[in-house]
């Protein structure tokens, strides 16, 4: 795929646009990669975004992807397309794709989160995979070692989502909190009154973001780029604790300033 093509710019511009932290990352991945990496974004972002919305043709998408993943021919889509195209390039993981598209399909149906057991696999498939889809891309000497971090890895980062996201999702009818945590910690999600659920789920997006740094510098390439990833996600953990823990209604955010030097300290990381 000519590296001018319009598919690209869409690329570019999607990650620029709704994936701000990632984008910045973006920037310290090899020109070789960069590409390809916003072009695998716009894959995932697309399906999710389908999925969000309701809209009609998410499951015919979703299961273009699926045949896509079973060496089937797969209908003509805007994902298939980048994942034939990237595929020539780049030893792309169908299994992982496959658990993207389950947890795809969690999220038409409107499945229940009852179990922290529940939100892990939950988040292994909409964001660990993720992450192993881009440490087959960015290579590594150890698979053994680097694959099971990237894993962990993206998963910190979904449930870093979710913990930023809580009063959004619940203004959208959705509940990505097992609900047996919730219930054990008091049973509130109300701003001032969720405290004790969220220092519990920073504690487990924390032991996530250990397991997965661990991994960065198995990488061939793109560790900075992870890396810097890696501490400006985490980052929103620590803004939520500034901020009381959900005290009040809303998002957490980190400035673009304290990003910006979060990402040029993720080169220790990255070492």
């Amino acid at each position: 795929m000519s590296k001018s093509t319009p598919l690209i710019a869409e690329a570019r511009g999607t990650t620029r646009r709704v994936a701000r932290t990632f984008s910045l990352a973006c920037r310290l991945l090899p020109k070789g990669l960069r590409d390809d990496v916003y072009l695998l974004y716009l894959v995932f972002r697309t399906l999710d975004d389908l999925v969000d919305e309701g809209q009609p043709e998410a499951a015919e998408r979703i299961a273009a992807v699926e045949a896509w993943c079973n060496g089937a021919v797969a209908p003509a889509t805007l994902e298939t397309t980048i994942l034939y195209d990237l595929r020539r390039r780049h030893p792309i993981p169908a299994d992982a794709l496959r658990d993207f598209c389950a947890g795809m399909r969690h999220d038409l149906a409107g499945a229940p989160l009852d179990t922290e057991d529940d939100v892990d696999r939950y988040c292994y498939q909409v964001a660990g995979t993720v992450g192993l889809v881009m440490a087959h891309m960015l290579g590594t000497d150890d698979p053994e070692t680097a694959h099971p971090a990237a894993v962990a890895l993206g998963m910190a980062m979904q449930r870093t989502n979710i913990l930023r996201d809580v009063d959004e999702d619940a203004g959208n009818g959705r509940a990505y909190l097992a609900a047996d945590t919730v219930r054990r910690l008091g049973g509130s999600l109300a701003p001032g009154a969720r405290e004790p659920i969220m220092r519990d789920q920073i504690a487990r997006a924390d032991a996530l973001y250990e397991r997965g740094c661990a991994g960065i510098g198995q990488l061939r390439h793109g560790r900075r780029a992870i890396a810097a990833a890696a501490v400006m996600y985490r980052e929103i953990l620590r803004q939520i604790e500034r901020e009381g823990y959900g005290a009040s209604p809303g998002r957490a955010v980190v400035p673009r300033s304290r990003k910006l030097l979060l990402a040029a300290r993720g080169g220790v990381l990255a070492r």
